[in-house]
């Protein structure tokens, strides 16, 4: 009797588990249309996720579980509204989850949970907020990680990173920020936006950016699903599938990354084998179809960057002229140094590294203290074999750098160079 009880109460939690998951972003859209109010939605969701916990191990699983989390949540959010003294501000809510839940007791059907997931991800993603913080609401709201999951994510501490989630939640009631969906005008603006805060997320996992590793899979996972319901929720938009197809592009290439002991492993030396050949192939179709839609981005030409980089037999045999040739149409799409800095790279390849140094030159001054410049410095003196001023330019880099594989990694470069000038 005592083990059929513990059975029950955990699948309870692995069924809480798995829908906080999944689930989340939808739960939380449909609450916040109804109350109006960002805080008191994710408050109430929260106290049903933990009735949810009470009642399904004593009782089992329901048959719609995501919809009696919402009716719970609705119920917790009218005994608010009865209990708050500004009930007659919120009237109109109150009265719609009246409505609501007696349309749910009076139907045999489970409840009906509406998709609101689009006016939820440009809630999140408002210019009005920072972009750590976009990153970790979107994280938090729509991907249903943990507070204490983004705070290891970005290598904060829990409190710090409950605080600033508390503050954007504030901001976003205090400051009216709508829940809703841009007009027609400002929806390229708004959506290149929110593409940005998920590829933020996937680059932070990609290439976290302090810490003692380079890789947080998860946060890549989470940016992935992301991007997919994207595709779903704005299907035919070519930067959409330009961000999905650059993700799964680079992310193919996690496995081949690392060596045995957590050490990072040089795009030119990678056992291009341990390459994911299923996210490549999807990346490329993705790629191929948003180029037919003729309307170019930053995206999709990233993404066509990676493609190359997926498809050459190897390091050598890359497309890098083309590379060159893509990196100068990012920065004539959106003025960036470091589309320029990323075109040296390439050029280095593609002309010799001669040229790539001397391509350094005009950056210098507004990259100082950037430290993949100063990174690639080194790679180009060292392949001219400057080897006193490639030192000083790895030096530069560890200097600059707060991951500790990616100090590793310099230092073994550096020390490979011997005691020679």
């Amino acid at each position: 009797m005592a083990s059929d009880i513990c059975e029950q109460q955990l699948s309870a939690r692995e069924a809480i588990e798995a829908l906080a998951r999944t689930d989340t972003g939808r739960l939380l859209g449909a609450l916040l249309r109804d109350t109006g109010d960002f805080q008191l939605a994710e408050d109430c969701l929260q106290e049903a996720l933990e009735s949810a916990l009470v009642h399904w191990s004593r009782n089992g699983l329901p048959a719609a579980p995501a919809g009696w989390v919402l009716q719970t949540a609705r119920r917790k959010a009218i005994d608010r509204f009865r209990r708050a003294r500004n009930f007659s501000r919120k009237a109109a809510e109150y009265s719609l989850l009246i409505q609501l839940d007696r349309e749910t007791i009076d139907s045999d059907e489970p409840t009906d949970i509406p998709d609101e997931r689009l006016r939820l991800i440009f809630t999140c993603c408002h210019p009005a907020l920072d972009a750590k913080t976009r990153v970790a609401l979107t994280l938090r709201t729509l991907c249903g990680l943990t507070t204490p999951e983004i705070a290891r994510a970005f290598l904060d501490r829990e409190d710090a990173m409950a605080q600033r989630l508390v503050r954007a939640r504030h901001k976003i009631t205090k400051a009216g920020i709508g829940f809703e969906i841009p007009e027609p005008e400002h929806w390229a603006e708004r959506l290149n936006s929110v593409l940005s805060v998920i590829y933020l997320t996937f680059n932070e996992g990609y290439s976290t950016t302090a810490g003692p590793g380079p890789l947080h899979h998860d946060l890549c996972l989470e940016a992935i699903r992301t991007g997919r319901l994207m595709l779903e929720l704005v299907p035919c938009d070519p930067e959409c599938e330009g961000l999905l197809a650059l993700m799964l592009l680079n992310h193919s290439r996690a496995e081949a990354r690392l060596d045995g002991s957590g050490r990072m492993i040089a795009l030119d030396s990678q056992d291009r084998d341990l390459w994911n050949s299923d996210e490549i192939a999807e990346g490329c179709v993705l790629l191929d179809r948003a180029l037919k839609r003729a309307r170019p981005g930053l995206f999709q030409l990233q993404a066509a960057v990676s493609a190359l980089h997926a498809q050459a037999p190897s390091h050598t045999e890359t497309g890098w002229g083309e590379i060159v040739l893509l990196y100068e149409a990012m920065h004539r799409l959106s003025p960036n140094p470091v589309y320029l800095l990323n075109r040296a790279v390439a050029l280095s390849y593609a002309a010799g590294a001669e040229d790539a140094l001397n391509a350094l030159t005009e950056l210098e001054a507004g990259l100082s203290d950037y430290q993949p410049f100063h990174a690639a410095k080194a790679d180009f003196q060292r392949r001219l074999h400057r080897l006193d001023a490639a030192r000083t330019s790895y030096q530069r880099a560890i200097d600059l750098s707060n991951n500790e594989s990616e100090k590793e990694f310099l230092r073994n470069r550096m020390s490979t160079m011997g005691g020679q000038s």
